[in-house]
């Protein structure tokens, strides 16, 4: 689904000043889908203590239910290129849109807790596939001049989703007297805060009925004349425009495209080659550090520290900001310094952040409260933690994903270490309320020491691609 053409001649591609406003609308019309991921990922932050509370379940359970939806997100992504090929990549927005629609109403409403699993999988499901289909579908309609600016609103609007789920929730808790399991509109406030979910999805899908198809994939299904519409509605006519030879470029780079497959992967001793281990490696670590931690379990982290309900939701949403600053500084810094040197300012920050967490939880608590000390260190590490990685790894490695893997492979590679990421997300989620459980403190040392050893393997393992052509890449 990506797009390999050669880079047009000066000139062409860009979009007149006139066209450019229209197509920034389509690109975060379609970055809508990056929202709804962070709003998930987010939201159900706000719901984990009620759910533990209503289903009498214990942290286990409640890991599982927390963490199944990343079981949808994985199949989702894993089918929407072929399905995003067949049918198109609008239909299948709003075929994802759908499907979170009604996985919303269905985890507002549910009836039992495996129903509420079944929902999750189902919204997690269109999550993975707008998840696949955002970023590609804003490679094929921008002008290669604008593109990378334009890429970068899926990874925006991840970040603003996440921050505006934890804002609502706040505002909902704060409307239900603080209490998770109070009434609001007639259900119980951790219900609205998942319900309220319906109106991005509702939106996204409004939204896919006014944007443009793919010109790739018109060309694709022999719709020619089409495909030269849109282009001239995203890139006009004329001062150096050709759309013709635009067109012409496009197809005859689909002819040379390679299809890579999972046997295209392997190689060597250890099953697949040197260069897929180092992106599985990239999207491990990114998980490894505990970053969902922050995002899915922070409400009920600081209430098990003796901060109330609506503080804990509070500090959720000022992390989130943080994480809005960090991204933000890495769209700036990524093509300037470099990927290399920001992943390793990120890993050292990373490792600060969470070695502080873990003193600070490593102390007794005192009337079911950490310490004065002890707890405004907690507050400052753990947004100094989500600084640092917003900054680097956030970003960084969908860059870097996006860029090693030699033009052979690069979508079947990128594909294994999309999954490895998503296997890795999980594993972090369902493990975290047991080891928290066990230890607070320990947990954190651990997620310290992958902070730590990402710093050697970024220095051996990790070439640096900034300025390079992906044809240089091997």
């Amino acid at each position: 689904m990506t797009s390999t053409e050669q880079a047009p001649r000066p000139g062409a591609g860009r979009a007149h000043p006139e066209h450019l406003g229209h197509v920034v609308f389509i690109a975060a019309s379609a970055a809508m889908g990056g929202f709804l991921f962070g709003y998930d990922s987010s939201v159900i932050n706000g719901a984990v203590e009620a759910i533990r509370s209503r289903y009498g379940i214990g942290s286990a359970e409640l890991a599982q239910v927390i963490a199944i939806a990343l079981i949808g997100c994985a199949v989702g992504a894993a089918t929407a290129g072929r399905i995003a090929d067949r049918i198109g990549r609008i239909r299948c927005m709003q075929i994802a849109a759908t499907l979170f629609a009604v996985s919303a109403i269905g985890s507002a409403l549910p009836f039992a807790l495996y129903d509420l699993a079944f929902w999750r999988i189902v919204g997690g499901f269109a999550i993975g596939m707008a998840s696949v289909i955002g970023p590609a579908y804003i490679a094929e309609v921008s002008p290669p001049a604008y593109r990378g600016r334009l890429g970068s609103f899926q990874q925006a609007a991840i970040v603003v989703g996440i921050a505006t789920s934890q804002l609502i929730n706040w505002g909902l808790l704060h409307a239900a007297g603080g209490d998770q399991r109070g009434e609001l509109l007639g259900l119980e406030a951790w219900q609205a805060m998942l319900g309220v979910m319906v109106v991005p999805a509702v939106l996204y899908g409004m939204l896919s009925f006014v944007i443009p198809e793919s010109p790739r994939f018109l060309l694709s299904v022999g719709r020619r004349e089409r495909a030269r519409e849109i282009l001239a509605e995203v890139e006009g006519e004329g001062e150096g425009v050709d759309l013709d030879t635009r067109v012409a470029e496009i197809e005859h780079a689909m002819k040379r495209e390679h299809k890579s497959t999972f046997k295209d992967l392997l190689g060597g001793s250890f099953l697949f080659k040197r260069i897929v281990w180092i992106g599985i490696g990239l999207s491990a670590f990114q998980q490894f550090v505990g970053i969902n931690v922050a995002f899915y379990y922070s409400a009920t982290l600081w209430q098990s520290v003796g901060i109330n309900p609506t503080d804990s939701f509070l500090y959720s949403f000022t992390t989130s900001i943080i994480n809005i600053i960090g991204t933000v500084i890495a769209m700036i810094f990524v093509d300037r310094i470099g990927r290399k040197p920001l992943a390793l300012i990120g890993s050292s920050g990373m490792v600060v952040g969470l070695a502080l967490e873990a003193w600070a939880f490593s102390h007794p608590l005192v009337d079911g409260k950490l310490p004065a000390t002890q707890g405004l260190v907690a507050l400052v590490a753990a947004h100094l933690f989500v600084l640092f990685f917003a900054l680097s790894w956030g970003v960084v490695v969908w860059v870097l994903l996006g860029e090693i893997f030699p033009n052979k492979i690069r979508a079947a590679a990128l594909g294994v270490a999309a999954s490895a990421q998503w296997v890795a997300n999980w594993m972090i989620t369902v493990s975290f309320p047991s080891l928290a459980d066990w230890n607070l403190s320990g947990t954190y040392l651990i997620y310290t020491f992958f902070a730590a050893l990402s710093i050697p393997f970024v220095l051996k393992f990790v070439k640096e691609t900034k300025g390079r052509a992906l044809e240089e890449m091997g």
